[in-house]
């Protein structure tokens, strides 16, 4: 999965999780005292997701250069592909034919 998408998921993700712990939070308190606080949890959850806003922030610019490389090659590669085309021979005529079974009659080396 290119990383741009995999980095929205993991945000939306997040935004679920963190829409989930919310509710959590206002239906029922913690059961013993060993569990974390929630309002910690939220605070590390919206901390974890300014770090994945700052990774999207610094891989968006990457993608954008892989997909106007990615172009770039495919085009160059047409233009290879279609002077190699121009390049080919056409198939020898009849008369091409001839000359040559001729020259090779006087040339019998060839």
């Amino acid at each position: 999965m290119p990383v741009i998408p995999a980095l929205l998921e993991a945000e939306c993700d997040l935004d679920y999780v963190q829409y989930r712990l919310k509710g959590e939070i206002k239906t029922s308190p913690p059961d013993s005292a060993s569990e974390k606080n929630p309002v910690t949890l939220l605070k590390e959850l919206s901390a974890i997701k300014s770090q994945y806003q700052t990774l999207y922030a610094h891989f968006k610019p990457v993608a954008v250069e892989q997909k106007e490389t990615k172009s770039r090659i495919c085009a160059t590669v047409n233009r290879t592909i279609n002077k190699q085309t121009d390049l080919e021979l056409s198939p020898v005529t009849k008369e091409e034919k001839t000359a040559a079974e001729q020259l090779k009659s006087h040339m019998p080396d060839l």
